[in-house]
């Protein structure tokens, strides 16, 4: 900010070019900001990736411009707020590209005005470079020579001033790649918070998976290290920048895939930095969603190969009855991206089947630390019976070092195993034991990375291509999953017997990829559509324990283009399906050898790709249907039916458009009520959606 309505900011690019910009904020709100490009420098084939800005001390309509990158130098321009800038000087220290530079406000000490610039680069080094401005009647004193004379930089020329560059400091204390540093945020000296001054402190974050805090020692001014924070875990892979909070406070890491790490100085006395809670969620595309059998969480499947559980922790809040929603574990960190999941419905222990770009399911069990976490989250206890907690042996999960699966940690070996003999050959081979624990309180991202695995029990071999989509019947017996697919024999759908992992049927239909499937709400009838634009009903028969009998009731080429979704009526055998042409359309089974078209939605402006019914009242068979589009929009759609029961054309009406501001900005993958069915004491029910976007929203909704 140069003034109260004025504000100068610079862009680097990749093209070698760095732009100068003025923006002129409007005067009264809702007015409009006044940009306007004031220099565009050429810096030459190896571009810049770290620029700072600041006026120079006692001379205010110069500006200092520090840009540093690949030419593993600092280059410093100078130039009036919206004049051209001009090259002023180099400095030459670092021996590999510049990461990250920083300007402080001017520095007032024993009668010197300077300007300090902090750097920091991958030779892992940092250095503090002083800006002192030149008393013009002593600039034509001959100057004696002196130790001082030899470290001396260049001489930085700004208009009628000048300043005499010199190293301040060089910290030595990462071991890896210095990604960022940044002076402390400025302090106020006075009541009216007018007059600012920088304290002298800096922040530093590096690969190397700390973050270190700098200060001058108070007798000598040397720079210390003199706080160090970090994360041990083993699946971090480095802190990518640093940032202090307003009145600092606390400081914020992000590293590999978006993650927050956080800490906050909870000390009184004395320096006491704590980790806290922070959000965290998918750094990758988002391809699949799923609801515990009671609504008790929420799981999700993405592309950057994790599988993710949600939840909204009641305890965690003073306000009564809001929900917080905290990520609560992490059962699958994987080495394919995750296509499909399915929550296993029935009773007994939580399950949940993940099928991703690999050719076999995996099924997963949960473990006794996320029972136990469980019960703290929702604070009731009725999906943590005594039963199921004295069934399960099994307390976590470990890691395999090369490998895919993940192993379970029985309750009687719970202690770690003693790796003495194998202590200072730390290497890839050697990955640390999990350590899991009952979460009393959100954990943060070193826990949920390593400590809440599930174990994986059970491998479904059979497809021939990569998995793509699943479900499971509303009994807790069935599983259904399809793969990709270009020929009839492989898009073929599988059924496996939830508890002894069998294969029961092998549903022939389709000719493409089987892109979504689900079981009606009496789980008569499985309803599957695919990529050849036909959806496809299966009768389903339980004949005894293992027998399951299944014909194919009906298949008709619903859409002209790719059929994405489908969504049975939580209350009866209708059933609506989107398509890439832009048409939603409603279907009802009539007898066991038809499927007959009720209506079609007015078209919409562009792909439909997700579908889920919410089942208002089963008296009049009134519904609910949120659609999600390719654009990342949701539309409610009121579905009312004639007395004899069936839908008609005419009571099919837009309810609600979400605001765009609360959806999606890229195609919506899923959309699923937490409860399909609603309850008639309640008025408010809840829609989960994911996306493309690596967004898991989760939408309230109030029925009047």
């Amino acid at each position: 900010m140069v003034s109260q309505q004025e504000a100068v900011f610079a862009s680097a690019s990749s093209d070698g070019t760095v732009n100068v910009w003025e923006v002129v904020f409007p005067s009264t709100r809702g007015g409009d900001c006044k940009l306007s490009c004031s220099d565009s420098l050429f810096v030459g084939q190896k571009p810049m990736v770290a620029l700072s800005l600041a006026e120079l001390p006692g001379n205010s309509k110069q500006l200092v411009l520090a840009m540093g990158g690949l030419d593993n130098k600092i280059h410093l321009y100078c130039g009036e707020r919206n004049g051209k800038f001009l090259r002023a000087c180099e400095l030459k220290a670092h021996t590999d590209w510049i990461r990250s530079l920083d300007l402080s406000l001017p520095v007032y000490v024993n009668g010197e005005t300077s300007l300090l610039l902090v750097s920091s680069s991958q030779d892992k080094g940092i250095r503090i470079w002083k800006m002192t401005l030149q008393d013009s009647s002593a600039s034509n004193k001959k100057q004696q020579t002196s130790l001082a004379s030899y470290i001396k930089g260049p001489v930085l020329v700004a208009g009628s001033s000048s300043y005499q560059i010199s190293v301040e400091s060089l910290l030595i204390g990462h071991e890896d790649w210095v990604y960022s540093v940044e002076w402390q945020p400025p302090s106020t000296s006075s009541v009216e918070g007018i007059e600012c001054f920088q304290p002298q402190s800096i922040l530093s974050a590096s690969m190397d998976k700390t973050m270190l805090i700098w200060q001058p020692e108070k007798t000598t001014g040397i720079w210390m290290n003199v706080v160090t924070v970090g994360e041990l875990s083993h699946c971090a892979l480095g802190f990518y920048g640093g940032h202090w909070s307003p009145n600092a406070d606390s400081i914020l890491a992000h590293g590999y895939g978006g993650s927050f790490h956080l800490w906050k100085n909870v000390g009184i006395e004395y320096d006491d930095w704590k980790p806290q809670k922070v959000p965290s969620g998918h750094f990758a595309a988002v391809s699949d969603i799923a609801w515990a059998r009671c609504g008790e969480y929420m799981m999700s499947v993405s592309h950057d190969q994790t599988t993710r559980v949600f939840a909204p922790w009641l305890n965690n809040t003073s306000v009564e009855n809001e929900e917080s929603w905290h990520e609560i574990a992490r059962p699958q960190v994987h080495g394919h991206d995750i296509n499909c999941v399915t929550v296993i419905k029935g009773k007994g222990n939580h399950r949940f089947v993940g099928g991703a770009d690999e050719k076999v399911a995996r099924v997963f069990e949960s473990p006794l630390s996320f029972l136990k976490t469980l019960s703290h989250v929702t604070s009731d206890n009725s999906s943590f019976s005594a039963d199921i907690q004295a069934d399960v042996q099994i307390l976590g999960a470990n890691m395999s070092a090369l490998g895919l699966s993940q192993k379970p940690i029985y309750v009687q070996a719970s202690t770690p195993t003693d790796r003495s003999n194998t202590e200072g050959f730390d290497t890839l081979e050697t990955v640390p034991e999990a350590v899991p624990v009952v979460l009393t309180e959100p954990p943060i991202e070193e826990q949920l990375a390593w400590h809440t695995l599930w174990p994986e029990s059970h491998k479904l071999y059979g497809h021939g291509n990569e998995l793509f989509s699943l479900c499971c019947d509303h009994d807790g017996k069935l599983v259904a999953s399809s793969c990709k697919a270009q020929s009839a024999p492989v898009a073929e759908i599988w059924l496996w017997q939830v508890g002894s992992w069998k294969s029961v049927g092998r549903l022939q239909s389709h000719s493409l990829t089987v892109t979504q499937m689900e079981f009606s709400h009496d789980n008569q009838y499985l309803l599957a559509v695919s990529r050849d634009r036909h959806f496809s009903v299966f009768q389903i028969n339980h004949k005894g324990t293992d027998e399951i009998n299944y014909q194919l009731v009906a298949k008709q080429e619903a859409h002209k283009r790719i059929i994405w979704s489908c969504s049975w009526n939580p209350f009866g055998h209708e059933f609506a399906t989107g398509s890439r042409d832009k048409t939603v359309k409603i279907w009802a089974v009539e007898t066991e050898t038809s499927v007959k078209l009720l209506l079609t939605l007015p078209p919409f402006k562009i792909s439909v790709t997700a579908l889920s019914w919410l089942g208002l009242d089963s008296h009049s068979n009134r519904g609910l249907l949120a659609v999600g589009m390719e654009n990342g929009l949701i539309e409610l759609w009121n579905l009312n039916s004639r007395g004899d029961g069936h839908l008609s054309v005419q009571n099919a009406s837009p309810a609600v458009k979400f605001d765009p501001f609360l959806c999606h900005v890229s195609t919506v993958q899923r959309l699923s009520w937490r409860n399909p069915q609603k309850s008639e004491d309640s008025e408010t029910v809840q829609l989960a959606s994911c996306g493309a976007d690596h967004c898991v929203r989760i939408f309230s909704v109030t029925i009047t």
